[in-house]
């Protein structure tokens, strides 16, 4: 008997350890100070309450890192569009910006969920929503910022070229590269940046410029040659974008909550929250170690590191501290 009763505690413990491991990479949480009822896990699978999903877009816009991850973002918002019961979004964005493809993925997506659905969705910024974050921002019929917020940044960078030729040279170190086409080993440390090659990466850059300015112009309901005398990359403060049309409103999260209930005419819709979170196994920390281990730009020190933003897909909208 004491066996059995033993062996039920084990395979309990055994049990509980595998679903922790399964929801541990992917969370759907709960912020208590911004919630109204229910859980995310509860409220959306069980009791099935009709809720207003706030979403949260944190950290630097790419495929994935700790505060972000794109696959789960996309799936997210699909999987409110399909959902009944979802009645609105509320974004919280809190991102110096990211890569065109995965920023304007995001927008897309948001307008889609509207389009589809006719159902709202409204943005509140943070600490900071530059270039990417305010791109993703202009899918949201209203904006709201923080009175701290830092935002704008309407930009792009194409690239960046660390030419290292003469360095190398001195150092005594050859590095030669094989390739076919002229213009194959451009922005590579060890070839010099030719003026065909700058109009190259300056015609994309102007290229996603184009974008961008044309998506704030039609958020906005503003001309295009308005838009592009804001648009040379700095940023605002919350009382400048505001005078300057980028946002709507100035004020707290619980305010755009309650302007966009005002909207909804829904006082009943619980809020839950939808907020990625990676929690990385020792394993993969083992592993991430590793691999940086065996990367060329691991030799380079962290403070050069963050200067060049290595890791960054290009071209960017992204806010250079």
């Amino acid at each position: 008997m004491a066996k059995n009763k033993k062996r039920g505690g084990i395979a309990v413990f055994v049990i509980i350890l595998l679903v922790a491991a399964g929801i541990g990479i992917y969370t759907i949480a709960t912020d208590s100070s911004r919630n109204d009822g229910g859980t995310g896990f509860f409220n959306n699978f069980i009791i099935r309450k009709n809720y207003i999903a706030s979403l949260y877009i944190e950290g630097v816009i790419e495929t994935e890192n700790k505060t972000y991850n794109h696959e789960w973002l996309i799936d997210t918002i699909r999987s409110l569009e399909d959902d009944e019961k979802n009645k609105a979004i509320l974004l919280t964005v809190d991102s110096p910006g990211g890569g065109v493809y995965e920023s304007d993925e995001v927008y897309l997506a948001l307008r889609d969920y509207t389009e589809h659905t006719g159902r709202p969705v409204y943005a509140y910024m943070t600490t900071l929503a530059a270039s990417g974050g305010y791109y993703i921002s202009c899918a949201a019929e209203t904006i709201y910022a923080n009175r701290n917020t830092l935002t704008g940044s309407i930009g792009v960078i194409a690239s960046q070229s660390v030419d290292m030729t003469e360095l190398l040279k001195k150092l005594g170190v050859k590095v030669e590269t094989i390739t076919a086409g002229k213009n194959k080993n451009m922005l590579n440390i060890n070839s010099p940046l030719t003026d065909e090659q700058r109009a190259i990466m300056q015609s994309i850059a102007d290229e996603a410029y184009e974008q961008f300015t044309a998506i704030v112009a039609k958020s906005r309901g503003m001309k295009i040659g308005e838009v592009k005398k804001l648009a040379d990359g700095r940023i605002y403060t919350a009382s400048q974008a505001k005078k300057n049309g980028l946002v709507d409103e100035i004020g707290t999260w619980e305010d755009a909550l309650s302007s966009l209930r005002k909207e909804l005419e829904d006082n009943e819709s619980v809020v839950t929250t939808f907020r990625y979170e990676k929690k990385d196994s020792l394993l993969e920390m083992l592993s991430e170690a590793a691999s940086k281990a065996g990367k060329t730009d691991a030799l380079i020190p962290d403070a050069i590191r963050r200067e060049l933003m290595l890791g960054i897909s290009y071209p960017a909208y992204i806010y250079r501290k």
